[in-house]
């Protein structure tokens, strides 16, 4: 079952965001944790032909051409000093999908994510998709507790304008 929340609570989900939320729900059944063990690439594939409509640039494959390179950094003549990749993102570059599978809290991995999603260049929203169930636990959950406290205790002002937290 795709689950989700968006951060901070007290704005609704926006409707580019809810569009690719919808397309997470399209493939749910194929997706879902509770059912399935996929990889975060596959999952990421599951959903590539609704990203693609929805006019993403998709992850093709772990190579430098299938990457996708978000600009964090400009030098000299406008080129880029530093970037982060990302699984997705949107065709005006202000929303960046990250989807994990069993890093995303074994290695705090989702941590990772919300760092280099703020520091990219134009990002304005990130959309997070984790696990329901790994390892007998619930990462849908354990990051929600994350993020709510971050948001809640207001010590921590990301230049982010909304997280989309998914739980599949």
């Amino acid at each position: 079952m795709v689950r989700f929340q968006f951060f901070p609570r007290s704005i609704g989900v926006v409707k580019p965001i809810e569009d690719v939320l919808n397309a997470f729900k399209n493939v749910e059944s194929e997706i879902d944790s509770k059912t399935s063990n996929k990889k975060s690439d596959d999952v990421l594939a599951a959903v590539e032909p609704y990203l693609t409509k929805l006019k993403y640039n998709v992850e093709k494959d772990k190579s430098s051409k299938g990457k996708i390179d978000v600009p964090v950094l400009f030098g000299n003549n406008n080129t880029i000093d530093k970037s982060f990749y990302a699984d997705a993102i949107s065709c005006d570059g202000k929303i960046v999908i990250e989807v994990e599978a069993g890093r995303a809290t074994e290695n705090n991995q989702f941590l990772k994510d919300i760092f280099e999603a703020s520091m990219m260049f134009e990002v304005e929203y990130l959309i997070l998709a984790v696990r329901n169930i790994y390892r007998g636990h619930d990462d849908f959950e354990r990051i929600y507790t994350f993020l709510e406290t971050m948001y809640i205790s207001n010590r921590i002002k990301l230049p982010l304008k909304g997280i989309l937290l998914i739980g599949y």
